[in-house]
């Protein structure tokens, strides 16, 4: 089996991991959220299941666990169906549809007996956690690494474009000084700026000019629809050798550590892309690198493997720009893990809406399931990484768990802040209706969303 073809399984198994030790972190934790506050209340909880006993939605399909212990009153188990969890509460209209429990006269410790405020807080628990789970994660990463990144001044040799951005007319080497006028600071928030704000037009500095480039209808969308392709802009980077492959074609051809690039063919490739487009047009053809070493150009001959690949591996890009680093006290990192999550949620948030109020943004493109949420978690294994991941995700679940679903925690808080406002409570034939019908909704949406993410793999 060749190289690259072990290491790309080798990371998607990376991957697959990754995403399961987080969504099992973070299901747990939720289920605990609304275990806590009922154990608070003194409601009966009859299980508490990581993944489900069951074929979701379907309680009476496939029952069995992988793992189960009864302690008191709570049956602990590990479910066989992996998308997600749950807490049986005593007397609540939940998905495991118990309408025998509910026909019963009810109970002081089951949930249906409790004021509607013990309720809430017993429905807002998985939510609660998510959120301060959240936020502690963030204050252990912002004490721990503090915060790293690059100033737009000092991305010294401008950008690096894609098709998208050079179809509006950015070009590579362009230097980046504001979005809508407003003067950008980091340059890992110009493509968000530009996405969650829908900006209009990109100032910059090309050849020592003031240029003002306008953001055309159509660009959100493609540079969304391409975000797995490409990068939109990238910080643009001299050609420095760090690593040459053993066995590889660059090695074959005398390529040593340390060389600088600076020509292809006698064409100039001093920076990465510039090389690398020029790279891909030789590909099985001859092929003549003039690198600077010790100080003197050498012409290096060979020829490009079909597959377009050389076995070149640059320096980072840390060893080119000078980065900024905030380091925070145990003080600042709380702060700064309270504010973060806030700004994660809101821009979250933003995203979502943009689905519904956005002529940019199709649902289509932008949505996604399991497969999407693995993509996001890198090939190597990084602490700080999967920690800000993870953080990030728990965000997402809080969020989506809060929307007015029967079925999901957002559902029922809707129920009972009508109680509370009314005084009336909802009747329970009108919950277990609700609820089926959100359970319809949500299954449909689970299929539509991993529908989408199945139908792109095969679009490749």
């Amino acid at each position: 089996m060749p190289l690259h073809t072990v290491l790309l399984m080798s990371g998607t198994v990376t991957k697959v991991l990754q995403l399961f030790a987080s969504l099992s972190i973070l299901i747990a934790l939720h289920e605990f959220g609304h275990f806590f506050f009922a154990r608070l209340f003194k409601t009966r909880v009859e299980k508490f299941y990581l993944f489900f006993d069951f074929l979701f939605p379907i309680s009476t399909l496939l029952n069995f666990s992988l793992f189960k212990k009864k302690i008191g009153d709570t049956e602990y188990g590990i479910g066989w169906f992996p998308l997600g969890g749950y807490v049986k509460i005593a007397g609540m209209i939940d998905e495991s549809m118990d309408k025998e429990q509910l026909a019963l006269p009810p109970q002081p410790w089951e949930f249906r007996s409790k004021p509607a405020w013990q309720r809430l807080f017993i429905m807002l628990g998985g939510i609660i956690v998510n959120v301060l789970l959240a936020i502690i994660i963030y204050m252990f990463v912002f004490g721990i690494y503090g915060e790293e990144y690059l100033p737009v001044q000092n991305a010294k040799y401008g950008i690096m474009t894609d098709s998208v951005a050079r179809t509006i007319g950015l070009r590579n080497g362009d230097m980046i000084t504001a979005i809508d006028g407003k003067p950008v600071k980091r340059f890992n928030e110009i493509k968000s700026d530009i996405v969650l704000n829908e900006a209009k037009t990109i100032q910059l500095k090309r050849d020592g000019q003031d240029v003002t480039v306008d953001i055309k209808a159509g660009t959100i969308r493609s540079m969304l629809a391409t975000s797995k392709k490409g990068s939109f802009i990238a910080p643009r980077f001299p050609m420095v050798v760090d690593e040459v492959t053993k066995g590889s074609a660059a090695e074959k051809m005398g390529i040593l550590h340390g060389d600088s690039i600076v020509a292809v063919n006698n064409v100039p490739a001093a920076f990465y892309d510039q090389f690398d487009s020029t790279r891909k047009a030789l590909a099985g053809m001859p092929i003549a690198i003039t690198v600077v070493r010790n100080g003197q150009p050498v012409e290096l001959k060979g020829d490009v493997p079909k597959e377009g690949r050389l076995g070149l591996g640059f320096m980072d890009l840390t060893r080119y720009f000078h980065l900024e680093t905030i380091k925070y006290s145990p003080v600042e990192a709380i702060g700064k893990g309270f504010t973060y999550t806030y700004e994660q949620f809101t821009n979250y948030l933003s995203q979502f809406k943009m689905i519904f109020t956005s002529k940019e943004v199709k649902a289509s493109e932008s949505l996604g399931g399991i497969i999407s949420f693995g993509k996001i978690f890198p090939e190597q294994f990084d602490m700080e990484r999967f920690l800000t991941l993870t953080a990030f995700v728990s965000i997402i679940l809080a969020f989506m768990n809060l929307l007015p679903i029967p079925g999901l925690d957002g559902g029922y808080v809707i129920f009972l802040l009508f109680e509370m406002i009314t005084g009336r409570k909802v009747s329970e034939k009108v919950m277990e209706k609700a609820t089926a019908v959100g359970l319809v909704i949500l299954i449909g949406l689970m299929l539509y969303a991993n529908g989408l993410d199945i139908f792109r793999l095969f679009k490749k």
